[in-house]
C-alpha cells in the first residue's frame, strides 16, 4: 500500500474555505453524524458515555443535537491512558503525542496519516492566514518532541510550501543568529519565549526592527492587546494569534487573519464550537462570554466530542472569512482564576497593568501564599534597568493601587533588578501557588 507524506496528502489547505454558510453546516453536519458513529462504535469509553446519556447516533440529524451528547473531560484522558480513546487499532497510529503530565498522568493523543494531513491543512491555512506565503523561509521556535506546537506549525508551514528552519526552543543566543543569518519572514514561537528572543537581540546588538521578520505567530499561552502592541512597537511585524490544543488536534484549530487581528477564526469545518457556562455546561448563544467546547468533525484515530478546554472566550461573526466564526481572543482559563479574598483575578489582568507601568519590562509573575486564614497575592515584576530604592517604592505603589482600582484586591508588588524574573522557553509560568496543600 503507498502512502503519502504529511506535506502531500489531499485535501489542499484550501479547501472548504470558500464554502457559503449552508454549505458549510450541511457540511458539519454530515460530518459530525459520522465522528459520533465512528466514536461510538469503536472507542468503550464514549459508547458507554453516550448510552448512559440515552443518545444514539442515529439520533444525531441537527448541529442542535450535538448539545444532548456528554462532556469529554482531561480525566476522560487520563482514566483511558494510553490508548484507551483511539478509534482505530493502534497499528495505523502513525503518531503519538502527549502533554506534560506534570499534573498527573499525560493525555496522549494519536494521529492517523489522514489525520497528519488534515493537520497540515489547517496549520498551512492558519499560516496564510497570519500573512505567511509559499516560499517564505519560517522560524520555528516552539518546542518539537511529544509537545504539539513544533511538528504541527513545521509540516503546515511545509504544506503551505515555505522553507522551514526548525529550531525548537532553548538556546537564545543561537535563536537570534539564525534569525540574522537564515533572514526569516516568519516566527512561529510563544509570545514569552520572543520576548526573551527580542531581549537578547538588543544585548547582541541587533535592532529587532532591522531583521527580514514581518509575521509572528503566537500561541500556546494567553497573551493580551497589550503583549501585541510591545511587540509590533519593538519590531517591524504583524503579531497574530494562533489557537489550538493538542487534544482537539494541536495549534491550528483556529487563527487570527493579520488583515483584520480581531480574533481567531474557527477552522469549522473540521472542529466544531461551542461556548457553554463554565459552571452549568448550558450551551450560550454567540456573543456571550463562557467556557469553549470542541467537537472534531474529521479525526479518524482520536474523536473527541465537546472536549471541555477550559478556555474563556466568545463567539463572533466571521470577517477575513465570513463563513468561520471568530473566537474572541483568549484571555483566561478557568483553571488560571485566582479568587483572592472573593475577588476573581486573571494573570493577564495583571500583564496589562504591568506592561502598562513605564519602565518596568513585560516579565511577572503572581505568587499566591496563604500566611494565615486568607491569601495573600504578591506580584513580582522587574525593571528595564536597576533603580534605587525610592524608585522601586514608587513603582511598587503605583502598581499595586492601579490593581486596587482596576481589579479590586489589594496586592503586594515586588520589584526586582533586571533578570529577577524566570524566563521560559516554552509556556511562561505566570502563577507559583506557594499555599499549603490540604
Amino acid at each position: 500500500m503507498t502512502t503519502t507524506s504529511p506535506t502531500t496528502a489531499s485535501p489542499s489547505w484550501r479547501d472548504g474555505l470558500e464554502l457559503s454558510l449552508d454549505e458549510l453546516r450541511a457540511r458539519q453536519l454530515a460530518r459530525l453524524q459520522d465522528s459520533v458513529r465512528r466514536a461510538w462504535e469503536h472507542v468503550p469509553h464514549y459508547r458507554r458515555a453516550l448510552d448512559a446519556a440515552g443518545v444514539h447516533p442515529d439520533e444525531i440529524r441537527d448541529l442542535a443535537d450535538l448539545a444532548r451528547l456528554p462532556f469529554t473531560s482531561k480525566d476522560d484522558l487520563r482514566a483511558n491512558y494510553p490508548f484507551g480513546m483511539f478509534a482505530v487499532p493502534r497499528e495505523q497510529v502513525v503518531r503519538v503525542h502527549a502533554s506534560s503530565g506534570t499534573t498527573g498522568k499525560p493525555t496522549v493523543v494519536g494521529y492517523t496519516q489522514d489525520d497528519l494531513g488534515t493537520w497540515a491543512d489547517v496549520m498551512a491555512r492558519s499560516i496564510h492566514a497570519a500573512g505567511g506565503r509559499p516560499g517564505d523561509v519560517v522560524h520555528v521556535a516552539y518546542g518539537y518532541g511529544l509537545f504539539t506546537g513544533g511538528l504541527g506549525a513545521h509540516y503546515g508551514a511545509e504544506r503551505l510550501g515555505c522553507t522551514v528552519v526548525p529550531v525548537s526552543g532553548g538556546m537564545t543566543e543561537r535563536q537570534v543568529q539564525l534569525i540574522v543569518d537564515f533572514q526569516p519572514r516568519v516566527i512561529m514561537v510563544t509570545p514569552s519565549y520572543f520576548l526573551s528572543i527580542l531581549d537578547e537581540m538588543e544585548r547582541q546588538g541587533v535592532d529587532p526592527k532591522g531583521t527580514s521578520l514581518r509575521v509572528g505567530i503566537f500561541g500556546a499561552e494567553p497573551w493580551t492587546e497589550s503583549m501585541r502592541r510591545e511587540v509590533e512597537e519593538r519590531t517591524a511585524m504583524d503579531a497574530v494569534d494562533i489557537y489550538g490544543l493538542s487534544e482537539v488536534m494541536g495549534p491550528g484549530v483556529a487563527q487570527e487573519a493579520a488583515a483584520t487581528k480581531d480574533g481567531l477564526h474557527v477552522w469549522e469545518d473540521h472542529f466544531y464550537p461551542e461556548v457553554v457556562d463554565p459552571l452549568t455546561g448550558e450551551v450560550l448563544p454567540d456573543g456571550e462570554r463562557g467556557e469553549i467546547v470542541f467537537t472534531s468533525l474529521t479525526k479518524q484515530a482520536m474523536p473527541v466530542l465537546r472536549y471541555r478546554t477550559r478556555d474563556l472566550t466568545r463567539l463572533l461573526p466571521g470577517t477575513a472569512y465570513p463563513a468561520f466564526r471568530r473566537m474572541e481572543k483568549v484571555t483566561g482559563r478557568t483553571d488560571d482564576l485566582m479568587i483572592v479574598r472573593g475577588v476573581n483575578v486573571f494573570p493577564t489582568q495583571v500583564e496589562e497593568l504591568v506592561l502598562a507601568e513605564e519602565g518596568l519590562a513585560p516579565y511577572f509573575q503572581c505568587v499566591l501564599t496563604r500566611p494565615g486564614r486568607l491569601d495573600e497575592l504578591t506580584v513580582l515584576v522587574e525593571t528595564l534597568e536597576p533603580v534605587g530604592d525610592d524608585a522601586r517604592a514608587a513603582v511598587a505603589g503605583r502598581l499595586s493601587g492601579r490593581v486596587k482600582e482596576r481589579i479590586g484586591t489589594s496586592v503586594t508588588v515586588e520589584v526586582r533588578d533586571p533578570g529577577g524574573i524566570e524566563r521560559s522557553v516554552g509556556k511562561a509560568r505566570r502563577i507559583v501557588d506557594q499555599r499549603p496543600r490540604g
